[in-house]
């Protein structure tokens, strides 16, 4: 007796394991033009994507200040404090406070209002007060961790308590990169900081997005050159190892490590001819110096970062993030406020301010997003005589740029500075924003990695319309 197959091939890949095997056929079926619209991940991990929507900014700058700015003596003046200076706040504080407080503590420094709105600017920070109308000031942010740790993660990632990828990562993933002879994410932090590199990681995102760490910015890119000289023979080094890696990787389902290390090794040979011009500040005139404050020694170090960043967002690199960090977390002032914020505040204030003005007179600011702050703010109550604790309750940011209202207050706090009380921004929010502005929906920038999709503002997150021009 002959059998007489019921159904076709095709019906069976329908039918059989949930019709899975018709995935398979799509592929084979599928145009190579089609199939390869967009560029290879692996092979040209920095080329330039097409965003969701028309961006407002094409690269970013994060001026990151670690441990922490007081708000309420820079950006958040509050007249009930100097009124009830010494006395216990009025209200019950929340349950979640790290060290227990005292009384209140009005703020040593005046506040006067400046720019077209009046908006009112402390007196540590002269410069920033003059570009007032380029900057929206949020006073309105709230973190959900009151320790640097988390917090910093938050501020960075999205994420408090585990690797995520880092802001920047998720912007070079999307939008790859306007120079392929630069790294896409380079990050500014002369000194250790709080995480450190899970702040500018790129976690499951493949290794090639992850920041490019300069610590020495007199030797920003160690080991750029090769001590030969012949670039022919290093081409042709490069070469081999690519083949041989080719021959390596036709035996593994997926090596996202090694298509990232084959990436590098191709980047590192590329960044030998426009690095060292684009890292070298000393090419600057003496009157560019001069405004950024690389002659003063107060103000040379975040000076030099400012002016890098400027070069480098010139030259096409996507995002760079500055960290303030002589030391670790220099912001973070439990106590010798009095003596060490007016040290900070004269250290970034006038290379922010020079920032401002060279983005703008280069025509740069329109299409760039500048970003200010740390991790949270400081408590409008005393810790000790002389300091303020962490504070995520309610806090300061400001933003300027890149789709951006210029001289506007976004939020507010109470009478004392403790709860934001009127248009809060949470992290994710500022993040969906930032994305927005960049041109993406932070919903559907998203990655799959261990059986679902991840985003940077994981399931939160709405964009503040209100700031936006």
């Amino acid at each position: 007796m002959s059998f007489k197959p019921n159904l076709s091939r095709r019906q069976m890949l329908a039918r059989s394991g949930a019709g899975f095997g018709l995935l398979a056929l799509a592929e084979l079926l599928t145009p190579p033009a089609a199939a390869h619209a967009e560029p290879d991940r692996a092979a040209q991990p920095y080329a330039v994507r097409p965003p969701h929507f028309p961006a407002r900014a094409k690269r970013c700058i994060f001026l990151y200040m670690p441990g922490g700015p007081s708000q309420i003596d820079l950006l958040d003046p509050k007249p009930r404090l100097t009124e009830d200076n010494g006395k216990p706040l009025p209200f019950e504080k929340p349950k979640l406070e790290r060290t227990k407080t005292g009384n209140l503590l009005a703020s040593p420094w005046k506040f006067a209002r400046h720019g077209a709105a009046g908006i009112e600017v402390s007196e540590l920070l002269p410069g920033l007060a003059s570009r007032i109308d380029d900057v929206c000031v949020i006073r309105s942010m709230v973190a959900d961790n009151i320790n640097h740790t988390g917090a910093a993660l938050q501020m960075n990632t999205g994420e408090q308590a585990f690797s995520r990828p880092a802001l920047g990562s998720w912007l070079v993933y999307g939008l790859g990169t306007e120079n392929q002879n630069l790294p896409g994410f380079v990050v500014v932090s002369p000194a250790a900081v709080f995480q450190g590199a899970q702040l500018w990681a790129s976690s499951f995102l493949p290794s090639a997005y992850q920041g490019t760490l300069v610590r020495d910015l007199k030797n920003p890119i160690a080991n750029l050159r090769d001590p030969s000289g012949d670039l022919a023979r290093q081409r042709a080094k490069l070469d081999a190892l690519r083949s041989l890696n080719d021959i390596h990787k036709r035996n593994l389902a997926f090596d996202g490590e090694l298509d990232a290390r084959i990436a590098s090794f191709e980047l590192a040979f590329r960044m030998q001819r426009e690095a060292p011009e684009a890292f070298d500040i000393s090419r600057e005139s003496e009157a560019t110096h001069k405004l950024y404050g690389t002659d003063n020694p107060a103000t040379e170090l975040y000076g030099r970062q400012c002016l890098l960043a400027r070069r480098l967002v010139e030259r096409g690199v996507r995002f760079v993030q500055l960290f303030d960090a002589p030391a670790n977390n220099v912001w973070d002032h439990h106590s010798g406020l009095r003596e060490n914020l007016p040290k900070r505040c004269q250290a970034v204030d006038q290379p922010i301010t020079a920032l401002l003005i060279d983005l703008k007179s280069r025509g740069l600011l329109d299409d760039t997003l500048v970003l200010w702050g740390g991790e949270f703010g400081r408590t409008p109550t005393a810790q000790g005589d002389n300091g303020r604790e962490h504070h995520p309750f309610g806090f300061t940011m400001w933003m300027a740029g890149g789709g951006i209202k210029g001289g506007m207050v976004h939020g507010a706090t109470d009478d004392f500075g403790w709860h934001a009380v009127q248009n809060k921004v949470h992290v994710h929010d500022l993040h969906a924003t930032i994305l927005h502005l960049m041109g993406f929906d932070h919903e559907k920038l998203t990655y799959r990695y261990s059986g679902r999709d991840y985003r940077l503002t994981d399931v939160h997150g709405h964009v503040v319309q209100q700031i936006l021009t």
